[in-house]
């Protein structure tokens, strides 16, 4: 069985920075695309950044140069340092990947993280 476990959320104030990780394990074959996503409380959930196996990346345009998606191929593990936040960066936070097992091929998706940023 596939499980994301997502980990390193927590308040913080405006301008400070926080580094998500997200880490798969199970019976994994393969990892193909991983990504970051968010939903603040009565919004959609939106991609924030994504991560393809060989390393490109593509940002929403709202955390372009602030965010940074990175992923350890070794260690099933992607994840997304946060830098410059502010209050509308107040979300929780989402892993996903799309993930190659003894089950098949799936999009997984963490059970979520909460980021707040206040003073």
């Amino acid at each position: 069985q596939v499980q994301l476990v997502e980990s390193g959320g927590g308040l913080v104030q405006p301008g400070g920075s926080l580094r998500l990780s997200c880490a798969a394990s199970g019976s994994i074959f393969s990892i193909n695309a991983m990504g970051w996503y968010r939903q603040a409380p009565g919004k959609q959930r939106e991609l924030v950044a994504a991560i393809t196996s060989g390393g490109s990346t593509n940002y929403a345009d709202s955390v372009k140069g602030r965010f940074t998606i990175s992923r350890d191929n070794a260690k099933n593990t992607v994840y997304l340092q946060i830098n410059s936040l502010r209050p509308e960066d107040t979300a929780v936070y989402y892993c996903n990947a799309h993930i190659t097992s003894v089950g098949g091929s799936y999009i997984y998706w963490g059970q979520g993280t909460q980021v707040t940023v206040s003073s």
